[in-house]
């Protein structure tokens, strides 16, 4: 017959093996306490990473890159307390691809995004790889909290928007540009989100974007746990549009100015200061000196809304260096001389692996970018030598849904600008303004050039770059 066993004192007897069950858990969970706080305490100890990137912004239109008609303090101060970049370049010619390539570390067109991801299919070029790990997720695994405040670009809908491919905090826009700046809406979309949610903030994007960056800031200063947060402005893509105040302040400061060059002006000072509020909350909550803020733009500027791109040819859009060519800066207080400057050929996927080490994360494999810590921090005067593709795909008559590309080794640069037309070849040493064809007198030259940039291209063509089960 079973023997039940009798209650005592309020209490069931306890088998041995239950005995040895609840000594494990009672084990296991100590054990998980103690590595989360040792975790917790380490992660405490790296440094917070603040990426900001803008929109356009010109290789000419920054005061201390030689800017005459424009005063930019609070970015020129950024530059002058860390590392400058001469010849920095982004990945691409326009939105979409630079912003893949920063948060996956690798070439766009490898990641599914060789040209702008748009609100309609017919007209969208590019659709985030699944299987790429970005930027926030290996941060997370170091034990990092991950914010993107700004524009997203590289999804509209499920399953790549920012919370689902790993970021922690999302307070932004979904789309690409903004038809307005006042009402934040494209084609008529409201693609303004906190998280999930649908929002009708009231105010200037430049001005939203700055003061949600500054609460957030504010917020992780009282936290002990390091973050990411990657700063990604709309201003000053089209359309231009300054607040009253600072488009008058422009035009009674220079006179003589066009009104299209004074309302680019006064966007990109407007951006500005927007940018130091956030450098001073960094400064207020007494996180300033261990954080890490890199600076940069997404392409180069748009001549036709009255950029400068210094001395480059040519602009957003183009494969000469004024499309490529970027503003780029590193400040780390202690770490990064302050007032240093490189001409080292750096690219925005570099960005990826350099905040990997800068936070102690594990290497993501597969990557194509190179951590630029060593050349920041003076452990390395360059980069390694290696050979750099670019590549945009495109529809409308321009490009019918071809390429454009180029492949940049060493000194040379050997680019196809139009999808229809020849190929051109550059010494970018003796020719920095690329006004001095070499392809007609160095042919060997072009056709091995363009045997290597074709495996380049064939290589990204075998991911796919659009939606699955899209038409």
């Amino acid at each position: 017959m079973d023997v039940i066993p009798v209650r005592s004192a309020g209490r069931w007897p306890v088998l041995p093996f239950f005995r040895l069950t609840l000594s494990f858990l009672k084990l296991a969970t100590v054990v998980c306490f103690l590595s989360f706080f040792q975790n917790l305490a380490l992660a405490a100890d790296k440094p917070n990473i603040l990426i900001i990137l803008t929109d356009d912004q010109g290789y000419g239109d920054l005061g201390c890159y030689g800017a005459k008609d424009l005063r930019t303090p609070y970015l020129d101060k950024l530059v002058g307390e860390g590392m400058r970049f001469d010849f920095f370049r982004a990945n691409c010619t326009v939105c979409s691809p630079t912003r893949a390539a920063l948060l996956t570390g690798r070439y766009p067109d490898r990641v599914g995004v060789p040209g702008v991801v748009r609100t309609h299919p017919e007209d969208s070029w590019g659709h985030l790889a699944p299987e790429a790990t970005l930027l926030p997720k290996a941060l997370k695994a170091a034990g990092y909290h991950t914010a993107i405040i700004g524009k997203w670009h590289l999804g509209l809908e499920s399953p790549n928007t920012p919370n689902e491919r790993g970021f922690d905090f999302f307070h932004g826009f979904l789309g690409d540009m903004m038809d307005d700046y006042w009402t934040h809406r494209r084609h008529g979309n409201n693609y303004m989100r906190r998280n999930g949610e649908v929002i009708e903030p009231t105010g200037h994007a430049t001005d939203l974007f700055s003061d949600w960056a500054g609460d957030y800031l504010r917020e992780r200063a009282n936290v002990k746990q390091p973050f990411f947060l990657y700063l990604a402005y709309n201003a000053p893509h089209n359309p231009v549009q300054p607040p009253e105040e600072w488009l008058e302040k422009v035009r009674q400061r220079e006179p003589g100015i066009s009104e299209k060059r004074a309302k680019l002006v006064a966007f990109i000072e407007h951006l500005d200061d927007g940018i130091g509020r956030v450098l001073a909350t960094l400064k207020e909550t007494g996180i300033e000196e261990n954080t890490i803020v890199i600076f940069t733009s997404d392409n180069g500027g748009l001549l036709s809304a009255g950029a400068s791109n210094g001395a480059t040819r040519d602009g957003k859009g183009s494969m000469y260096e004024g499309g490529l060519r970027v503003v780029a800066a590193a400040r780390w207080p202690g770490k990064i001389p302050a007032g240093s400057r490189t001409d080292a050929a750096a690219l925005t996927m570099d960005l990826f692996p350099t905040a990997l080490e800068a936070a102690g994360a594990n290497p993501v494999s597969g990557i194509d970018g190179v951590s630029l810590l060593p050349l920041l921090t003076g452990r390395a005067s360059s980069l390694p030598e290696r050979e750099l593709y670019f590549v945009r795909r495109e529809g409308g008559t321009q490009f019918g849904g071809k390429t454009i590309e180029a492949l940049v080794r060493g000194e040379w640069k050997l680019l196809q600008n139009s999808p229809f037309g020849p190929l051109e070849l550059y010494n970018l040493k003796s020719d920095p303004l690329e006004t001095e064809n070499l392809a007609e007198t160095r042919k060997p030259l072009v056709s091995e050039l363009n045997t290597a940039l074709r495996k380049h291209i064939q290589r990204g063509g075998q991911v796919p770059w659009q939606k699955p089960g899209a038409r």
